[in-house]
């Protein structure tokens, strides 16, 4: 397929990848799905997206749990 016909992923889709692939968790027929529909770009903003709330989640947590 080229560029052009490849179906791209929602955003949904996307952050859900995402968040799947930050705890390990893949089935490999989902891995496959999304390694057609995901280009990198999307992987890329939606991975520092992830971490950044990953990380002011922790921080809210251990500013609550201190306070």
């Amino acid at each position: 397929m080229s560029d052009a016909q490849k179906p791209k992923a929602t955003p949904l889709q996307v952050a859900k990848a995402v968040f799947w692939s930050f705890f390990g968790v893949r089935k490999r027929a989902e891995y496959e799905k999304d390694a057609v529909s995901l280009t990198l770009l999307q992987v890329v903003v939606a991975g520092i997206i992830g971490a950044i709330v990953f990380v002011l989640s922790l921080v809210a947590l251990v500013r609550y749990i201190t306070s």
